[in-house]
């Protein structure tokens, strides 16, 4: 069985030719826009016309819809209708049940920080999706990051995905044992308790692999390294990148003259 150690789905697409340094800063401008902007409507515009095109563009819209509905979607509507019953808004009321109550300006504000986690959460969704985390490991330590805050980025990035795929190597195995894990609902719940041993201690038996493997390797050697494979960093990455710190800039000033 295959198991996928990190986010990235392999297409040859403009977004996944960009240096990873330009995609990092790419995901951290549309964050900090969305945040900064004193403009209502700006993270609304950020995901309809800037993150909506770049999954299309880069070939992984399937692979983000689906991630959408399934992490993205329920936490930003959570974060809605919470925010929206308990944020002050001394306006209009438009919904009242139960000594509860929405008011416009609640909406308003809900509706605002609602899409400005689907921003963030989505900048770097597409960050992941198109970029390896050895590229971007191998960019970031090329670039002078101390190679254990490097570790730490990437380690931080692949977590999920290795957990997952332990999960259903588990799941698997004890599917062939005999483990109800498909039935009701009570069942299922019940199953879950004889998959945390074995994947918290699996976990920790791969940290302390990771640790000797890396070690083996030379990682805490203070003697400069070099790549077999050198990610290419061109003027047109350069010039995105200062345009976007530009955008942000501009954003920030905006925030506060107006």
């Amino acid at each position: 069985m295959h198991e996928r150690l990190s986010f990235f789905v392999k297409r040859d697409s403009p977004i996944h030719r960009l240096n990873p340094l330009t995609k990092v800063v790419l995901a951290l401008s549309l964050v900090l826009i969305a945040f900064s902007s004193p403009w209502y409507w700006t993270p609304q515009a950020i995901f309809l016309f800037v993150i909506i095109p770049l999954t299309f563009i880069a070939r992984v819209a399937r692979e983000y819809w689906n991630f959408f509905i399934r992490v993205i979607l329920p936490t930003i509507s959570f974060l809605f209708v919470i925010q929206a019953l308990f944020l002050p808004g001394e306006s209009r009321i438009i919904f009242e049940r139960f000594g509860l109550e929405v008011t416009e300006l609640s909406a308003q504000l809900a509706f605002r920080n609602a899409t400005r986690i689907a921003v963030m959460v989505s900048s770097f969704t597409i960050l992941l999706l198109t970029t390896h985390p050895s590229e971007l490991m191998s960019d970031l330590t090329r670039r002078g990051l101390p190679g254990q805050f490097a570790y730490v980025i990437i380690a931080s990035l692949q977590i999920i995905p290795q957990m997952q795929a332990k999960a259903q190597t588990i799941i698997a195995a004890q599917r062939s044992r005999g483990l109800d894990t498909q039935s009701s609902f009570f069942r299922r719940a019940g199953a879950i308790v004889p998959l945390v041993g074995p994947l918290v201690f699996g976990s920790l038996v791969e940290v302390e692999e990771r640790a000797i493997a890396i070690e083996a390797r030379g990682f805490t050697s203070t003697r400069a390294k070099t790549s077999l494979y050198e990610i290419p960093d061109s003027s047109s990455d350069k010039a995105i990148r200062w345009i976007l710190i530009t955008l942000v800039i501009i954003s920030f000033v905006l925030k506060l003259w107006l």
